[in-house]
């Protein structure tokens, strides 16, 4: 089936949500097409502190706040999308996913950032990137964090708060760059191990997780432990690659915008964490899903909207 949209946001995280707000307000026709749950990175968040008007909110509540102020508005939300398909060069866009054929007069691009993967991995289950997500199951067990950044410590001590009864924590540089107050915080944890200069060269599985082996990078040896899942915080990339051919990327994989956000291509906007900027916070991906909100708007006005009522 065909279903023809005013526009149509790739990507439902909170750039995604804030552009289908300010959208929908605006009486347009609009659809949210996430490959995986709304919220993105924010889901994996425990706690925010620097959200205006809370002093203190869970990522997933706030998540569930936002998507509730979408769906309210009338915006079609699509969850658990695979696209197969898209062309967004022509005057009407269109995007092909799970047998259906969805376009729209423009398209803003909103798929924000995914985590690094431990590629020595492979298809382990017991591979995880959200502690507050996939820790629970690991209560009374033994794990490897993977990452000794900001996002490792915090999210190693989370780990330990749900009740991992041993952890340890590897970082392949010679340092560790979280911040000093972290750091102190899980060393002083008697069952928490760091380690930096170490990194993680084999794993092995069949059903479930065996065994990992680690390599001392400053002496060559390597020792293999065992371990009951691993959770991996060693960055994260753009969610672009789909993108690459149509849309003009810089060497990092970010898609390149002018200041109102527009892309290469006229009609498709990009906002939030796809766009090559210096700060990722919540509240500069709210800004940006209102401007290339503000900015589709005016583009559908002046090319003429093809809006098809429900």
């Amino acid at each position: 089936m065909s279903f023809e949209y005013d526009l149509i946001i790739l990507g439902g995280g909170v750039a995604g949500m804030t552009s289908a707000i300010y959208a929908a307000r605006a009486n347009l026709k609009v659809l949210i097409l996430d490959e995986n749950s709304c919220g993105g990175l924010v889901n994996w968040t425990k706690v925010v502190e620097n959200m205006p008007s809370y002093k203190k909110i869970g990522g997933m509540e706030l998540v569930e706040r936002i998507q509730e102020q979408v769906e309210a508005l009338g915006v079609d939300v699509e969850e658990a999308v695979c696209i197969d398909a898209m062309d967004l060069s022509g005057e009407l866009k269109t995007i092909e996913a799970d047998d259906e054929i969805y376009t729209a007069r423009a398209v803003i691009v909103a798929t924000g950032r995914k985590p690094v993967p431990l590629e020595v991995a492979g298809e382990c289950e017991q591979v995880h990137f959200c502690a507050i997500c996939d820790g629970a199951a690991y209560v009374g067990r033994r794990v490897l964090v993977v990452g000794g950044g900001n996002s490792g410590f915090d999210e190693a001590i989370a780990l330990l708060d749900q009740g991992v009864s041993e952890l340890t924590l590897v970082e392949k540089m010679d340092r560790f760059f979280a911040a000093q107050s972290a750091q102190d915080e899980l060393v002083a944890r008697a069952n928490a191990t760091v380690r930096h200069s170490v990194e993680v060269v084999a794993v092995t599985y069949s059903d479930k997780l065996e065994t990992v082996t680690l390599r001392n990078l400053a002496t060559g040896e390597e020792e293999t432990s065992e371990f009951d899942g691993i959770f991996v915080f060693m960055g994260q990339q753009p969610g672009t690659e789909v993108f690459r051919g149509q849309l003009d990327l810089d060497e990092h994989g970010y898609i390149i915008t002018d200041e109102n956000l527009g892309t290469s291509l006229s009609g498709v906007f990009a906002a939030g964490d796809v766009r090559p900027k210096k700060y990722r916070q919540i509240t500069t991906a709210m800004a940006d899903g209102t401007v290339a909100a503000l900015e589709a708007e005016r583009f559908i006005h002046s090319v003429g909207s093809r809006r098809v009522e429900s």
